[in-house]
């Protein structure tokens, strides 16, 4: 699979349409705070098999 990098235009329409990411130096960015060790080690295992699905794709 391709990936193809949004362009500046994309990234900023982007930026105000997703609640709570911000730009920062040109990127979309999103500070995510958890509970403790295990609720992010899970939420990144969940993450990390979604997008393993999608690069099977």
């Amino acid at each position: 699979m391709t990936f193809v990098p949004l362009t500046d235009e994309q990234i900023n329409a982007l930026a105000g349409e997703l609640p709570q990411w911000s730009l920062v130096d040109g990127k979309l960015h999103r500070e995510l705070r958890f509970a403790d060790f295990n609720e992010a080690f899970g939420f990144m295992t969940r993450v990390a098999l979604i997008a393993e699905t999608m690069g099977n794709s």
